[in-house]
């Protein structure tokens, strides 16, 4: 069986130099299966999640190299694949999963957000925004929304990239079986390491001392297995560990983060890979959402 590589990916809408998109590679050994939940004083045994290289992508197109490496691979992406179903047929648009993609891909993001102010201004305050099913338990912002964060730019960004290098998105569209696409939020496992403290901050101003304190907490969690997703130690390089501590915005611990639901996910392959058998095609689901064990 030739080993799975797996792929965190913190995504942005507009790479550069400055702030790329960021792939956490890593592996775990083939062949393991999710351990059950341990009783107190249980030895952990699980294999490791080895964290093997951080790549940055500052442009489009070493992100679309990426996407072509050979397979196998899982990657776990920090961007949403879908957007509400009460959006979409309220926009009078596709109910087909990939109908629809193309009809949102076709837009300009002027005239997404045109449209989604409309559809906004036309709904009570405090319901401006749909949602999708996933969003509950994930504790996750709309992936409709075009500010703080422009999530929806996102999923404009990204999605019909994947399905340009012919990637499978799980549980929403067939591609190369080999090269498999799940959505990710990296917030799932920073919670479970430490609740809903701050770890990041883009602002330069935001770059402080408790902020760098709750990642090294978030990072101490991972090298230990504490972080939620099946107690999986996550092996880290020290000068690597000195990075996700150090980086104020957090794109490389986040892509870590992401990784873990990775394998998280991979364990899961035989059970579609830890996604609801019965997620809605249209909105998709986040990986891991509503599974923490903490």
């Amino acid at each position: 069986m030739t080993p799975w590589t797996l792929l965190g990916v913190d995504f942005t809408s507009a790479p550069s130099r400055r702030k790329p998109i960021t792939v956490a590679v890593g592996e775990v050994a083939p062949g393991q299966i999710a351990a059950p939940q341990l009783a107190p004083g249980q030895v952990q045994t699980l294999t490791p999640l080895r964290v093997l290289a951080l790549e940055r992508c500052p442009d489009w197109a070493s992100f679309d190299h990426q996407l072509k490496r050979p397979g196998p691979w899982l990657g776990a992406f920090d961007l949403p694949f879908g957007l509400p179903r009460e959006l979409v047929q309220t926009l009078g648009w596709p109910d087909d999963w990939r109908a629809m993609i193309n009809t949102y891909g076709s837009l300009s993001r002027d005239s997404i957000r045109a449209l989604f102010r409309a559809f906004c201004a036309a709904r009570p305050v405090g319901q401006r925004f749909a949602h999708r099913a996933t969003d509950g338990p994930a504790r996750s912002s709309p992936s409709m929304k075009w500010v703080n964060p422009p999530v929806a730019f996102m999923l404009h960004a990204g999605v019909p990239r994947l399905l340009d290098a012919g990637v499978s998105l799980a549980g929403l569209h067939a591609g190369d079986p080999q090269r498999i696409a799940l959505e990710a939020y990296p917030a799932l496992v920073a919670r479970a390491c430490v609740g809903n403290q701050s770890y990041k901050s883009d602002a330069s101003r935001g770059a402080t001392t408790q902020r760098r304190a709750v990642r090294a907490a978030i990072v101490c969690a991972l090298e230990h297995g504490a972080h939620g997703f099946d107690q999986r130690p996550v092996l880290l390089a020290p000068s690597l560990r000195e990075q996700l501590i150090e980086e104020p915005g957090a794109d490389q611990l986040d892509a870590v983060l992401g990784l873990v639901l990775a394998a998280w996910a991979w364990t899961r392959r035989d059970q579609h890979w830890g996604l609801p058998v019965e997620l809605d095609p249209l909105e998709g689901w986040i990986v891991g959402a509503g599974a923490a064990t903490r």
